[in-house]
């Protein structure tokens, strides 16, 4: 069955709740064991002492280590890019920053994209440098056959140890090529026999839309607050990958104690069952509202993945990777900040506030808002500019979205 039919039933048992149709919430800090030999061969399988007969499962002893809330909602996030497993954490932020700390040690070298989200820009800047990790750039733009050429042939390419690509990325929606970086992974393991792996965020377009892992990718990276929950009402995130990053995932995640709530898991595990139908109506709505800011005399540019603007080279890469261009689109209105500003202080349907993925529509300015943290140069030469809008498109009736565009753009 498709994972659209296997959201419904995936991983639970009714029996084991009073035939309850819906899981309930497993609101419990620990878990009675049948029996001393039973906690003894459960804390074996959990600390990675002995390995699991076939068939085996870990038993259940806290829910720090696991929960039926945690454990179900896992399985099923994993059957979207048919992963070998799933982790789940309190926040986006949190799945991200646990990729890097488990992968990357002092002297190591990190390959990320840019522009990536302003909270992982910051980590990335501000913390990983503190512990020794170096920090190298690469963009939509960059020949990624030049820079495997040098990476292979250079005593720098045998330090790196993570690549980081967000695609499309936050805001610019620039796409990046996932089957070069497959490649561009494969070929600095071929020749510096060093272990790399490769992790996408893959927030703005999966896993509906774009599975990182059939290009080579080790990890897709989420902040599932995002299109996983849809609703405005949780914070979360989730790496999704092979099985041996996501041991050592789990591993770090157990010891950091940041994985999330039972209620948590429980609320996301709900919007899982609806994802596909909301992202394709978000999908929908959003290319009549590209449509119609296209053509209007106050929006000088649009950002959108596979759009012409982006470029013949974008285009051919976005329609190789992801059959949609989602519900993100960027703006640029005519007369810089000012101006975007009064478009944001006049919607009257869309909300703003920064977040996206959401069935409400969200607009923000990300020059000053989710993306203050860069440099203002930086933000500038990735064309991210203060005249920028960027707009989270929900699942409104897209002509009601229209008219509220309409409106707010009309003074300029």
């Amino acid at each position: 069955m498709k994972p659209e039919s296997l959201m419904m039933t995936h991983g639970y048992v009714p029996e084991w709740s009073e035939n309850a149709v819906k899981c309930p919430i497993y609101q419990t800090s620990t878990f009675v064991f049948p029996n001393a030999e039973a906690g003894k061969r459960f804390f074996a399988l959990a600390y990675g002492k002995t390995d699991p007969h076939a068939g085996e499962k870990p038993g259940l002893i806290y829910s720090r280590l696991n929960n039926p809330n945690l454990q179900i909602l896992e399985e099923r996030l994993a059957l979207w890019e048919d992963a070998a497993d799933a982790a789940v954490f309190e926040s986006g932020m949190s799945a991200i920053s646990t990729v890097f700390l488990t992968f990357l040690k002092p002297g190591d070298r990190l390959l990320i994209s840019n522009p990536v989200y302003g909270g992982t820009h910051h980590f990335v800047h501000h913390y990983l440098p503190s512990i020794g990790v170096h920090v190298e750039h690469f963009d939509a733009e960059t020949d990624l056959s030049e820079l495997r050429a040098e990476l292979c042939s250079s005593e720098r390419g045998g330090q790196i140890k993570l690549i980081y690509a967000e695609t499309p990325a936050n805001p610019t929606n620039a796409v990046v090529d996932l089957k070069a970086l497959g490649e561009l992974k494969a070929a600095l393991k071929n020749s510096h026999g060093t272990e790399i792996r490769l992790a996408v965020d893959n927030t703005y377009l999966g896993p509906i839309w774009q599975k990182p892992l059939e290009w080579g990718a080790d990890m897709s990276c989420y902040s599932a607050t995002k299109f996983l929950s849809g609703h405005s009402d949780l914070i979360a995130g989730a790496v999704t990958g092979t099985a041996e990053c996501l041991l050592a995932i789990k591993t770090l995640r157990t010891f950091l104690g940041n994985m999330a709530s039972p209620n948590t898991c429980w609320l996301l595990t709900r919007s899982l069952e609806t994802l596909s139908i909301r992202m394709e109506r978000q999908a929908s709505n959003a290319l009549q509202v590209l449509s119609f800011l296209e053509s209007h005399p106050a929006v000088e540019r649009v950002y959108f993945p596979g759009h012409s603007n982006q470029g013949a080279k974008q285009q051919a890469i976005h329609a190789r990777q992801s059959p949609s261009a989602g519900a993100m689109i960027s703006f640029d209105v005519r007369g810089g900040e000012a101006s975007a500003f009064r478009v944001l202080n006049s919607f009257q349907l869309i909300k703003l506030a920064v977040s996206l993925g959401s069935n409400e529509s969200l607009a923000q300015h990300p020059y000053h808002m989710t993306h203050a943290d860069m440099p203002d140069e930086e933000k500038e030469s990735l064309q991210l500019t203060d005249s920028m809008i960027r707009l989270s498109v929900g699942i409104e009736d897209p002509q009601d979205l229209i008219e509220d565009l309409r409106q707010a753009l009309a003074p300029l």
